[in-house]
């Protein structure tokens, strides 16, 4: 007997690829056939997608009037072209993870009244999610607060958290362990590869600007862009703080693990992950960020007590040196803060939106 189909439909970032990933190999674990329908730029994330077909669809984004009329035109397309491969693999169900690749496959869906369930990694419902969410049979929630859900769309909304990767759920039960005495204190200095100059350069900043006691005992590891890494050496350097500058860290577990206090962005993933691994940070939601949805995200975090959030605004050299320093001089602020970093954590995403999947399809 053959088992039954899943169309996984993302594209566009890794931040959408990755949980999409997850899901399709925790559903093939449970003995379903997986298809991915991608665009150009999801294809690019996905060499190790276990998906035994797959649907390539090309989805223009839209910008201005001219931009949105060429990404609907292109969607429609997309849509029949994936009706007719529907139609063949006679799917069970369509999942969609946001971005417009998803459009396409979900619209093909709809049409043919077949289930869907769409899985939004944000805290706020992306463009396409928010567009398709009146429609769908269910949509799986990465955070309690999800803002910008349509009128009466709430009741279909589950909270199921964003799927990690599997080295970094193994940091669930690690201990925390909070600096001692004039032992080692740990940053880890992650992203910035959108308005990379505050992590570049007001981190190391910052950082260089705390009392020399307890500069003596930072040990950072800073991911920074490679026209950017100079610079944060020689302020480190100048400073007389112990750091090492890479473009990035082949095992972030490993630096998530060493680390006392992680210094980032507010995406999805980088908030889910410090959830799982009970890390305090300092999160500097992107300004950029579509409908501000990294400032909700960093929110989960700072209502829990596992987080501070500084606006990009707001962050200067002081600003940013004024936050760290009481955090870094009070091991047991630390702990707290890991505590409740933790209280936020949904490890078992991957299984929770498989079980959802599961009771839509037919």
């Amino acid at each position: 007997m053959s088992s039954k189909v899943c169309v996984v439909a993302a594209g566009g970032t890794g931040g959408h690829m990755f949980p999409a990933e997850a899901l399709a190999r925790e559903l093939q674990a449970r003995g379903w056939r997986i298809v991915l329908a991608t665009d150009a730029r999801g294809e690019s994330y996905a060499h190790a997608f276990p998906a035994e077909e797959r649907i390539a669809l090309d989805a223009a984004t839209g910008k201005g009037p001219i931009g949105l009329a060429k990404a609907l035109l292109a969607i429609m397309k997309g849509a029949s072209r994936a009706q007719g491969a529907l139609k063949g693999l006679d799917a069970a169900v369509v999942v969609g993870f946001g971005g417009y690749p998803s459009a396409p496959a979900l619209l093909a869906a709809l049409m043919q009244r077949r289930p869907t369930v769409l899985h939004e990694q944000n805290s706020v419902l992306g463009r396409t999610n928010r567009w398709l969410a009146p429609y769908v049979g269910a949509i799986g929630a990465s955070f309690p607060n999800l803002q910008r859900v349509p009128q009466g769309v709430g009741a279909r909304v589950t909270l199921v958290g964003n799927p990690v990767r599997p080295d970094i759920k193994g940091l669930l039960d690690r201990p925390y362990v909070a600096p001692v005495g004039d032992g080692p204190i740990r940053v880890l200095v992650t992203g910035g590869s959108q308005g990379a100059r505050i992590l570049a350069e007001t981190a190391p900043r910052a950082l260089a600007a705390l009392p020399e006691a307890l500069r003596a005992r930072l040990k950072v590891q800073q991911q920074a862009r490679p026209e950017t890494m100079e610079t944060a050496r020689q302020i480190y350097l100048e400073a007389g703080i112990d750091a090492e500058v890479a473009p990035f860290f082949r095992d972030m577990a490993a630096s998530l693990s060493a680390a006392h206090l992680v210094i980032g962005r507010a995406g999805a993933s980088t908030c889910s992950e410090l959830a799982v691994a009970g890390l305090p940070s300092v999160l500097i939601p992107l300004k950029i960020a579509t409908d501000d949805h990294q400032r909700f995200n960093a929110a989960s975090l700072v209502d829990a007590g596992g987080a501070e959030m500084i606006l990009e605004d707001h962050v200067t050299v002081d600003g940013l040196r004024a936050v760290l320093e009481p955090i870094l001089s009070d091991p047991a602020r630390l702990a707290a803060m890991s505590a409740g970093a933790r209280s936020a954590a949904l490890p078992d995403a991957t299984q929770k939106l498989a079980d959802m999947v599961e009771a839509a399809a037919r």
